[in-house]
């Protein structure tokens, strides 16, 4: 097998070899160059380079001279080989000057970019760390406008947003920025931040505090006003329907009538309050866990401004005002309440209402105290319970403020008491004692429907003919009309007071019984006691008998008014004051004509012994009868008490004439004068029996029984028990032994012996019925 042929390198092979190699492309741009850079700077720093070529030209030299010996074999071929090798050589030494230079060159080549490479790098971690920096410096700048944007925001308002953006500050995630100085000086400064953003939004709510203490009155007014409407309408609303007349404002059906249209005194056409500064602090005084601090605060200051409400001493003039800033101020109290969370709570609320309903009724008793005019407590009363009646619909307790009023109320009645007392004085002295005469039918109406009387009588006069005395004087229907005026002001202050009905009603009664018993009745005796004119003390028993039946129906009335306001019964009392000035008013009658009688008796008009009986009564008796007769049937009161009057006239003749017989003005007397006064008693039994009377004979019957037994002779009889009891019980002894002794000591004085004998046994018979009948009063 022939040995295999070495290749043949020609000069041109080797050139286009070298051409391959591209150690530098002029076309390639720095980042190719880059990474020729390793190849280079490899082929620079190999420095055995050398060592390989002188160990290639001694393996060439070696070939040699086996070449040689090949050559002595193989001639031809050698020659051939030589030739090539030489040719090689050549080419082999102009390579390795090219590689030389070429190594030269690119050493050359090499510690340039080198110095680039290093420079490039320098610049490259250069610019990184400028980029670090800038990338730092705009996360601080991030941060620092965070917080300057902090300050703003506090400096708007926005203090949520500010405590937000600390809370972003302080929970970044970790980053390079956080190991830096800066970093951890702004973490240090913001609890700073906190306190700038706490103390702003107190401030905030201090100011806000301010401006709710200025609008509270405001809100107040609306309030108020709000409940004033409210009471009108539904008062409208009632009168219509008798349904309702049982509700009042604040009950069940009420309610749910106004829920229609209720009106917010907070949010309206006149006025907006803006809690929004209070529940921001209250937000963020919450994130901050300080929520006790404000709490107690806010407690704090509105203590203080509650105190400042009432001004010391409270004038009467400034009470509304007060009223309303106290409305408006637990209006808001009460908003807080229930819209804050747990922020506030009802015992703090109670304990300042508590205190100002305290102060309140402390200075509102203070500035009463010297007041005497009720008005002034009415105006005090329509003040409160127009109060009272707004916040007892925010659920505020008002128990303390009724009972307060209740007792303002007693005072207001007792001035009203005395001020209608001195009114009925009044009316009862200027009164003529006349019947009031009316002359068209509007007075009369008028009249009527302001008196109290029966429907019987109401409905007679009624329908009696035009023009009309009425039974009753101007006293009765003014007593009436003041007594309607002080009941509607009586009510007039509860109105809208809706606990303690039945003290309400005992109150009335007693004031009532008080102005009709103490003021109308007493001073009527009073008028009556200083009256003679028997038609005036009448007309005054009149009014008394329609006060008696009005304390009756007044009595009707007010209980049915207080029936349908769920009261108790009204009872008046004063109807035995009224009997008893009655009886007075009658025996002021009786009175009078006793004192009129006596004027017709006259002991000189008698005889007492007389020779001769007389056949016809004594002249004054005609004279005496006809104004009896004429005065009592005339007198304006009832028969009842005109048949009392005649009984105690008759009474009171029977006992004169029966004091002529026996009292001790009439010395003697004999049978023919006692005769003379039988007559006389004849007499006065006829004209009564004339008259119509005939039962007024009955008080003659002990004169006529006493004086029988002295003219029949029969004083023997009279002193046996069983006859004297029941034929003579009505006799007196002491009276009958009287009339005996001054038959007996005219007897005496008579110069006749049978006048004499007779006298004695008048005697004798006087000192009998003395003897059975020791100490007996006439």
């Amino acid at each position: 097998m022939p040995p295999r042929r070495r290749p043949q390198f020609t000069q041109e092979n080797i050139d286009q070899q070298l051409q391959q190699i591209h150690l530098l492309d002029q076309s390639s741009s720095s980042e190719n160059l880059e990474q020729l850079a390793p190849i280079i700077k490899q082929i620079y720093t190999n420095r055995q380079q050398d060592a390989y070529l002188r160990t290639l030209q001694a393996l060439i030299e070696s070939k040699d001279a086996e070449i040689q010996t090949m050559c002595g074999d193989n001639y031809q071929e050698f020659i051939s080989s030589v030739s090539t090798l030489l040719t090689i050589k050549s080419y082999t030494t102009n390579l390795r000057e090219t590689i030389t230079s070429l190594d030269q060159s690119v050493a050359t080549v090499g510690r340039g970019l080198v110095e680039k490479k290093r420079a490039l790098l320098q610049s490259k971690k250069t610019a990184a760390n400028l980029d670090e920096g800038i990338d730092t410096l705009q996360a601080c700048l991030r941060v620092l406008d965070v917080v300057n944007r902090v300050g703003e925001m506090i400096k708007e308002g926005k203090y949520w947003s500010a405590l937000r953006s600390l809370e972003d500050i302080e929970s970044m995630f970790p980053t390079s920025l956080s190991q830096t100085p800066l970093f951890q000086h702004l973490l240090s400064s913001l609890p700073s931040l906190r306190a700038q953003i706490k103390d702003a939004v107190t401030a905030s709510v201090k100011h806000w505090l301010l401006d709710i203490r200025n609008v509270s009155s405001q809100v107040g007014q609306l309030a108020l006003e709000a409940m004033e409407t409210r009471t009108r309408r539904w008062r409208s609303r009632r009168e219509k329907d008798p349904l309702l007349k049982q509700s009042r404002v604040g009950s069940a059906v009420e309610v749910i009538t106004y829920e229609k249209t209720e009106f917010n005194v907070l949010d309206n056409e006149r006025l907006t309050v803006d809690f929004t500064p209070l529940y921001q602090c209250v937000h963020i005084y919450g994130a901050l866990d300080a929520l006790d601090e404000i709490r107690k605060s806010y407690q704090a200051d509105r203590k203080a401004q509650s105190d400042l409400i009432l001004p010391e001493p409270l004038p009467l003039t400034s009470l509304y005002p007060v009223t309303q800033e106290v409305v408006g101020f637990f209006i808001i109290e009460n908003h807080v309440l229930d819209t804050t969370g747990n922020f506030r709570s009802e015992r703090d609320v109670e304990e300042l209402w508590e205190g100002v309903i305290s102060r309140m009724g402390n200075a509102v008793e203070g500035a009463l105290r010297n007041e005497n005019d009720p008005d002034a407590y009415l105006r005090v009363k329509e003040a409160l319970i127009g109060f009272i009646m707004t916040l007892e619909s925010y659920q505020y307790s008002t128990i303390s403020l009724h009972s307060f009023i209740l007792v303002l109320f007693e005072r207001y009645v007792g001035m009203i008491e005395k001020q209608f007392g001195k009114r009925f004085g009044d009316i009862i002295s200027q009164d003529d004692c006349l019947p009031m005469y009316v002359e068209n039918e509007s007075e009369r109406d008028s009249v009527l429907v302001t008196v109290w009387l029966t429907n019987e009588e109401r409905e007679e006069l009624s329908q009696s003919p035009l023009p009309l005395s009425l039974p009753w004087s101007q006293a009765f229907y003014l007593c009436c009309q003041d007594i309607r005026s002080f009941v509607q002001n009586f009510y007039q202050f509860i109105e809208g007071v809706s606990q303690h009905h039945r003290n309400i009603d005992d109150l009335l009664s007693k004031s009532l019984d008080n102005l009709l018993s103490d003021y109308i009745s007493k001073s009527i005796a009073q008028k009556a006691e200083t009256t003679s004119n028997l038609s005036q003390i009448a007309q005054i028993v009149t009014n008394l008998e329609h006060l008696d039946v009005a304390c009756g129906e007044l009595e009707r009335s007010l209980t049915n008014i207080r029936s349908s306001q769920r009261g108790g019964a009204i009872r008046v009392n004063a109807t035995k004051s009224f009997a008893s000035t009655i009886s007075w008013a009658l025996a002021r009658v009786n009175a009078s004509i006793k004192s009129k009688l006596d004027d017709f008796f006259d002991l000189s008009e008698y005889d007492w012994t007389p020779n001769t009986r007389e056949t016809a009564p004594s002249m004054y008796l005609y004279e005496l009868v006809n104004w009896l007769t004429t005065v009592v049937d005339s007198l304006v009161i009832k028969d009842v008490y005109k048949d009392k009057a005649y009984r105690t006239a008759v009474d009171y003749l029977a006992g004169c004439l029966t004091d002529f017989l026996t009292g001790r003005n009439v010395p003697m007397i004999n049978e023919n004068a006692i005769s003379n006064i039988l007559i006389d008693v004849d007499f006065l039994d006829e004209e009564f029996k004339r008259n119509g009377r005939p039962d007024l004979a009955s008080s003659f019957v002990e004169l006529r029984t006493m004086t029988n037994i002295v003219l029949s002779d029969t004083v023997q009889d009279y002193l046996v028990p069983g006859v004297r009891q029941t034929t003579y019980s009505i006799v007196k002894p002491k009276r009958l032994q009287a009339l005996l002794e001054k038959l007996a000591r005219f007897g005496s004085q008579c110069r006749d012996n049978p006048s004499r004998e007779r006298g004695e046994k008048r005697r004798k018979e006087a000192e009998a019925v003395g003897r059975v009948f020791p100490g007996e009063g006439r």
